[in-house]
C-alpha cells in the first residue's frame, strides 16, 4: 500500500513550528543567528549545488540578493520552520529575470516549459524532486507552494486593494478592509484505473510531447466527494465506469498549488472514448505490454518524483 511518507514530494520532517510565524521578531532572530539555513526560491525552482542538491545558505550569503519588493523587504522571506536541533529554515524569495507571462497558457505548462531553461544554480523541482530526502523534499515543496500563492496573490479578492505579508509569509492581509488571507491548495484525485482483467488504464494528454503517458487526474469540483471526482473524471475523460474506490496516498504538487490524493479504482466498464479535449489517447495495459512499450521507448512513463509513478509501480509490483 501506499502511504504519504513513501512519495518523495509527501514527507516533511522539519517541524513547521506554526507558533513562532506570529512573533513579531521571528525573522530578525532567524537572520541573526548562525545556524540558519536558507533556500532560495523562484517560479518552482530551488538554488542548487552543481551536484543538483539544494545549496542551504547562510544569511551574509544571501544579503546581496535584490528584493522582489523593495518598500516591503521582509516580504521576500518564508519561515518553514525547525528541525530537532532547533536549526531554523528560511526561503529566500527571489525575483525572476523574466516574469511567466500572464497569458498564453495554463500556469502549471508555464512553469513546466521555464523549468527547460533554468540556468546554473537553478533546479526545477519537477526534476529534482526525486533525488531529495524527507526533509529536503518538504522544505523545497512548501517554498515552491508558497512563492506561487505570493506572486498571485498581491490584490485583495474582496476589494482589489493591496495586500502585505504577515505571519513570515504565512498570511496576506488588505491593506483596506484589513481581511486575511491564507495559502491555499486546490484539491486533486489522482488514480489508477484497473479492470477485472487487472490491466491498467493510462492517457496521453494532448498538451504533452509525444509517447508520455500517465494516470488518470482532475480537480475535485465544489460540493463534490473524493470518490465521485474519481468516478466523474474518468467517466468525462475516457468513457469509463468505475465502482469501486479505494484510498492509496496524497503528494503536495506545487505547480502552482494543488494536493495530488492518489485511489486505485475498479473499472466496471472497458470500452474506452478519450474526450478529444484534455485526452488525445487513452488505452489499457497488461503488465508485460507497459513493460514491453517503456523498454521500447513508445511509452514515457511519469517521473519518478510524482505519485503518478508510485501508483503505476504499485500496480505494476515493481519499479517500471
Amino acid at each position: 500500500m501506499i502511504v504519504s511518507d513513501d512519495l518523495p514530494l509527501s514527507r516533511a520532517d522539519i517541524d513547521r513550528a506554526a507558533h513562532r510565524r506570529t512573533e513579531a521578531d521571528v525573522l530578525a532572530t532567524a537572520l541573526r543567528t548562525s545556524s540558519t539555513r536558507i533556500l532560495l526560491v523562484r517560479g518552482g525552482s530551488v538554488g542548487t549545488t552543481p551536484e543538483e542538491s539544494i545549496a542551504f545558505r547562510s544569511a551574509a550569503e544571501v544579503a546581496h540578493l535584490p528584493h522582489a519588493d523593495a518598500a516591503e523587504p521582509d516580504a521576500d522571506w518564508l519561515f518553514l520552520g525547525e528541525d530537532g536541533d532547533g536549526v531554523t529554515y528560511l526561503a529566500r524569495r527571489v525575483p525572476e529575470p523574466e516574469p511567466l507571462p500572464l497569458t498564453g497558457g495554463p500556469s502549471d505548462v508555464l512553469v513546466h516549459n521555464r523549468a527547460e531553461a533554468e540556468p546554473a544554480g537553478w533546479t526545477s523541482l519537477r526534476m529534482l524532486g526525486a533525488s531529495l530526502d524527507g526533509s529536503e523534499a518538504g522544505l523545497a515543496t512548501t517554498a515552491v507552494a508558497l512563492d506561487a500563492w505570493h506572486d498571485r496573490h498581491v490584490r485583495c479578492p474582496r476589494c482589489g486593494a493591496a495586500t502585505r505579508v504577515q505571519q513570515a509569509g504565512w498570511t496576506r492581509v488588505c491593506v483596506v478592509d484589513g481581511s486575511e488571507h491564507y495559502p491555499r491548495t486546490d484539491p486533486a484525485v489522482i488514480m489508477a484505473v484497473v479492470d477485472d482483467d487487472d490491466r491498467i488504464l493510462l492517457g496521453h494528454a494532448a498538451a504533452w510531447a509525444p509517447g508520455r503517458w500517465s494516470t488518470l487526474a482532475g480537480f475535485v469540483e465544489s460540493g463534490e466527494s473524493l470518490e465521485h471526482a474519481v468516478r466523474r473524471e474518468v467517466l468525462e475523460e475516457t468513457g469509463v465506469v468505475v465502482g469501486d474506490v479505494s484510498y492509496r496516498g496524497s503528494q503536495p504538487w506545487p505547480f502552482p498549488a494543488s494536493l495530488m490524493l492518489g485511489f486505485r479504482a475498479a473499472a466496471l466498464s472497458t470500452d474506452v472514448t478519450v474526450d478529444g479535449v484534455e485526452l488525445a489517447e487513452a488505452r489499457w495495459f497488461s503488465r508485460a505490454e507497459l513493460a514491453s512499450a517503456v523498454a521500447g521507448g513508445d511509452v514515457v512513463p511519469p517521473g519518478r518524483a510524482s505519485i503518478a509513478r508510485a501508483l503505476v509501480e504499485e500496480w505494476f509490483g515493481g519499479p517500471l
